[in-house]
């Protein structure tokens, strides 16, 4: 029996995806479940809103705010602080990567974040997703096996659509992978749901394992930037900005107020919708991630870094000053979750990690019959499309 091309691309997309199939189902399922987080968690998390004792009651300053923090949580201490516009809007106190509590800015009340439930389920899906639930030091190898998941699986999407690709394009050829067919059974049906499904889904599994192997792997995050002609950045992620320098103050100067910082922040972008400063260690300059209303992209936020000496601002930032590098950087990492489109976005991000389950399902019980293969007992219900297909597709 000869070997064709097909079955040289064939076999290795059968075999990598019975292999890598339950990672792929893991990092799908988890997918959709984490889809919404966002959104989830600002409707089920109540305690964020506070009530403002007038329209013109003062606001507790930011550096108060932290105080009642340590006080009150002495075992962890602060990061990070967000602030919202909003008068109802508490202030957040980031505790560690995805802890924090909420702080009345008008009366220093300290509480815990709500919607501790979803919190929990959400913080499981993550760790399955980035690491098949792994903890500790073993993450490093849960992180690996993830990875070679993801780009396992953008194989069998290249190597699916060289398979499905007909040789001839007729509507007859076609037809049976472009919907689900009624009254399909058995091995007709798994082949007519796999085909349908990695039909619509294939562009967009394609850029969430793409955008996912450059979350994953640095030299993959570099060949972005190599790509576009600019340097790597030392630090990586989606918007990794460059080092700010402090000046020397003079001998016994010290650091502004914390609120003062965010007063000249806030100066620097009007229309803001959010603020974020991370709280570093040591005398260093103090950089402001600021969301402003309307931006585009939607992910798009100003980086402001401010000496915290003078409260001169010494780098400022926004989307349009990156590299081109940095920007397509930044379009992967939100491009991976859908948000870099919005809702719409987020929803055709999980339909077709959704179809990412259904395919590993589909694939696996189309391997089962291949290699386990039934005896007939009644005439198989295929139309003579799906033979037809399924012959060409197979080789």
């Amino acid at each position: 029996m000869s070997i064709t091309f097909r079955k040289l691309i064939f076999w290795p997309h059968l075999v990598s995806g019975v292999i890598a199939g339950l990672i792929i189902a893991s990092m799908s399922l988890t997918g959709v479940a984490i889809a919404f987080e966002t959104e989830v968690l600002a409707w089920a998390d109540d305690a964020r809103q506070v009530a403002a004792p007038t329209p013109d009651a003062p606001r507790l300053p930011v550096d108060e705010l932290l105080a009642r923090v340590r006080a009150a949580r002495p075992e962890a201490q602060p990061s990070g602080v967000t602030v919202y516009p909003e008068a109802t809007a508490a202030v957040l106190v980031s505790t560690g990567r995805s802890s924090g509590v909420y702080v009345n800015p008008y009366t220093g009340e300290v509480r815990d974040q709500g919607a501790q439930g979803w919190r929990k389920f959400f913080h499981v899906m993550e760790e399955w997703h980035r690491w098949l639930g792994a903890q500790g030091d073993n993450r490093a190898v849960g992180r690996a096996i993830t990875g070679a998941g993801n780009t396992v699986f953008f194989f069998l999407g290249l190597s699916g659509l060289y398979l499905w690709w007909p040789r001839r394009w007729t509507l007859r050829a076609i037809r049976p992978t472009l919907w689900f067919r009624r009254g399909l059974r058995g091995k007709a049906r798994d082949f007519n749901w796999h085909n349908v499904i990695g039909f619509w889904c294939l562009p967009v599994l394609l850029v969430l394992t793409v955008t996912g192997m450059v979350i994953s792997y640095k030299w993959a995050s570099n060949l972005v930037f190599t790509l576009t002609g600019n340097p790597p950045p030392v630090a990586q992620g989606p918007a990794a900005p460059p080092s700010v320098t402090v000046p020397t103050p003079p001998s016994g100067t010290r650091p502004l107020a914390v609120d003062a910082l965010f007063t000249e922040a806030r100066k620097q972008v009007p229309a803001w919708e959010s603020i974020t400063l991370r709280i570093p260690k040591g005398p260093q300059a103090l950089t402001f991630s600021i969301r402003e209303q309307g931006a585009w992209p939607l992910f798009a936020a100003a980086q402001v870094s401010l000496d915290p000496f003078t409260g001169q601002v010494l780098r400022q930032e926004t989307y349009a000053d990156y590299n081109l590098g940095r920007k397509l950087r930044s379009w992967m990492r939100f491009l991976h979750t859908g948000e870099a489109l919005g809702g719409i976005g987020q929803l055709i991000a999980a339909l077709a990690s959704l179809g990412g389950v259904f395919l590993v399902w589909t694939g696996f019980a189309l391997s089962w019959r291949r290699f386990f293969p039934r005896r007939r007992t009644h005439v198989s219900p295929s139309t003579p499309e799906t033979v037809a297909v399924e012959s060409e597709t197979t080789g």
